[in-house]
């Protein structure tokens, strides 16, 4: 009788220690276990997008906020610090460790439900990656299986790799480099003992020690972490107590750190016009040609001019109710101002780098990109393009242009109709010099110049330019095409760049997994030469002192450009450029609708101009601040005043006192 009980109890004593692997096998044997997505390790990866200087804008992610870090870029500290608090016998066990199993079986049966999970780091690891986190007994069996397998086909080193790389770490940072960048602004290779230790301390309760939300809990937790290293005799005493007292600092930013959105929205159109798609997940290294201290500069000189502009038009309406009370027939202008927005578009002539590029005065209440999708009437701020082939056409500063009042008639669907341009000023110089006719905006005198050139020669000029679209009627010389300020930035730099006009660019290049995908190329073409563009230049400097820009002067620094209105004051314009910098700005009602009638491209956009060098200068005071004069250029005193000629725009002949009778011999 002894014996039968003695070999029943050992059967059962044998089951007991056999149920867990025969349950073991039967879930092995049942069901297949995928692991190749662990195996075949893909996640997706934040995206980082740079300034020119290296300086990061923005992060770019789909739903998982991840940089990846390959396990040669883990300090071994880092891996120490989390053996030591998770799993001292990684590099021993298999996978799973049995000692540990059975003592927390133990536990859950005297307790009754499963309090104690005795995981191992690779545990950790299936469970967050090919599991849920339900406390299920299938669960628990499917996770040592997966464990086991996931050891077979990989080297203790890449599981430690996946695993720091899969984790959650809190504030939405999954990945161990994730978090040094968000909570400490440090690579991996910088973190202090105590940064690592609260790191490593996160994944067991990434809420709970998140040292954004809890510091001192996390603190608490990172000294444990620390503490259990000293035991283990991982670390000396000295750092052992010096790394307590640290109290490090942590960052509470935004997931994206955007500091820049128009510039990651148009990053991500750019992106995809060249085939990348994944974009958000493909851990791309995006440098771009911006510079974020002007970057911040152009949107703060857009808002600038937008709230002087609304303070001036709360001050005419002040007049306009005044004057209404002494004449109840005045009629009030009818004006909303909160259609009004801008844009702006900065860049370097030379090489067509975008330095800087806002789309609206605020990202937040209008993430439409006008700088680059708008497309508006540029009006006189077109006007140059047309001088310029004058002037290369042999016409100077000095040349007469006739500035009177005309009536011109056309044919349109069979109806004879007229036009009756006017010069904002609605007066009449009769015969005023090139230079003084932009200078100071004159339209009668323009379309006498396109009439005088011919307007079929004038557009066959204009195919140097490239412009698509142009009107091919009258219209032209007071700029009735639709383009972006981007457009017609691109276009300015043949002004600005010595007559050679440069395509904007806006990426430098793109870096995936160490090797680079994409690189701008340079492109360019020949419109004047450099003494031809001085010329020009020459004319739109004298708009900025004394003509329709005035109000887009700053102190210290040689600028031109040319103001744009069209009718009815619907756009304002300020294009120009100092001797390395163009900037275009752009104003106007969303709707199309009129501006405040006072409202000129001089009011309201040479303001964000002047504003924005000014920035420039107070940011880069080394910066090149006078135009050089080519070769090939002469000046020529007239009537106290400087002009500039060359071989191809002449100055005027002058009289001699030679003999009249020897001039007759040639």
């Amino acid at each position: 009788m002894m014996n039968l009980i003695k070999k029943i109890f050992l059967t059962i004593f044998v089951l007991g220690i056999l149920s867990p692997f025969l349950i073991l096998g039967y879930y092995l044997a049942m069901y297949e276990y995928e692991i190749s997505s662990l195996v075949e390790y893909k996640p997706s990866v934040t995206s980082r997008i740079y300034d020119k200087n290296g300086d990061k804008i923005a992060n770019l992610f789909d739903e998982k906020h991840r940089y990846y870090a390959s396990f040669e870029e883990i300090p071994p500290k880092v891996i120490e610090a989390l053996i030591a608090i998770e799993d001292t016998t990684f590099f021993e066990h298999p996978g799973i460790n049995v000692d540990a199993i059975f003592r927390a079986i133990i536990k859950d049966i005297q307790a009754r439900k499963m309090v104690e999970g005795a995981s191992t780091i690779t545990q950790q690891l299936v469970k967050n990656k090919l599991l849920t986190r339900e406390k299920k007994l299938s669960r628990k069996i499917k996770e040592l299986i997966y464990s086991l397998k996931i050891e077979l086909y990989l080297t203790k080193e890449e599981i430690l790799e996946r695993y720091l790389n899969e984790i959650y770490f809190g504030h939405g940072y999954y990945g161990i480099k994730t978090a040094a960048d968000g909570y400490f602004h440090k690579k991996l290779s910088d973190l202090s003992l105590k940064e690592m230790a609260i790191l490593v301390g996160l994944p067991k309760a990434p809420s709970t020690y998140a040292p954004t939300r809890n510091y001192e809990i996390s603190m608490g937790r990172a000294n444990r972490v620390i503490s259990r290293m000293y035991t283990l005799g991982w670390i000396d005493e000295n750092t052992h107590n010096r790394a307590l007292k640290e109290n490090p600092k942590v960052y509470d930013d935004t997931l994206t750190q955007n500091r820049a959105p128009f510039i990651v929205d148009e990053v991500v159109r750019r992106a995809a016009a060249e085939g990348i798609h994944d974009i958000k997940t493909g851990g791309y290294e995006i440098y771009t040609t911006i510079n974020i201290r002007l970057q911040e500069a152009a949107r703060e000189s857009l808002k600038y001019a937008y709230d002087e502009s609304l303070k001036r038009i709360e001050g005419y309406k002040e007049k306009e109710l005044s004057m209404l009370e002494k004449d109840i027939d005045f009629e009030l202008s009818d004006v909303n101002t909160s259609l009004l927005n801008g844009a702006m578009v900065s860049i370097d002539p030379k090489t067509g780098d975008i330095l800087a590029l806002v789309g609206s005065v605020d990202y937040a209440t209008s993430p439409y990109n006008r700088a680059t999708q708008g497309r508006r009437l540029p009006g006189s701020a077109f006007k140059p393009f047309i001088y310029q082939v004058a002037i290369d056409l042999g016409y100077s500063g000095a040349t007469k242009l006739i500035d009177n009042a005309r009536t011109y008639t056309y044919e349109k669907n069979g109806e004879e109709l007229k036009w009756q341009p006017k010069n904002y000023e609605k007066n009449y110089k009769g015969l005023i010099t090139l230079r003084e006719a932009l200078v100071h905006s004159r339209n009668l005198a323009t379309i006498s110049l396109v009439n005088e050139i011919g307007l079929n020669q004038l557009l066959r000029e204009f195919d140097k330019f490239g412009i698509e679209n142009l009107p091919r009627d009258l219209s032209i010389s007071l700029g009735t095409i639709s383009l972006s300020p981007l457009e017609l930035a691109k276009y300015y730099t043949s002004f600005a760049n010595g007559g050679i006009q440069v395509e904007p660019q806006l990426i430098n290049y793109i870096d995936k997994n160490g090797r680079t995908i994409y690189e701008k190329k340079e492109i360019s073409k020949y419109i004047t030469s450099p003494a031809q563009a001085f010329i020009m230049t020459s004319i739109l400097k004298d708009v900025v002192s004394r003509g329709t820009g005035r109000r887009a002067r700053a102190k210290g620094i040689e600028l031109a450009g040319k103001t744009g209105t069209t009718n009815n004051n619907i756009d304002g314009w300020f294009a120009g450029y100092s001797p390395t910098i163009e900037t275009i700005v752009w104003f106007g009602n969303d709707d199309n609708s009129p501006m405040y009638k006072k409202e000129t491209g001089g009011k309201v956009a040479g303001p964000a101009f002047s504003k924005y060098y000014e920035n420039v200068l107070r940011l880069y005071p080394q910066i090149q601040r006078k135009f050089e004069i080519p070769e090939g250029i002469i000046e020529v005193d007239i009537d106290g005043k400087k002009e500039y000629f060359s071989d191809i725009s002449k100055p005027p002949r002058i009289q001699s006192d030679e003999d009249p009778q020897e001039e007759l011999l040639f």
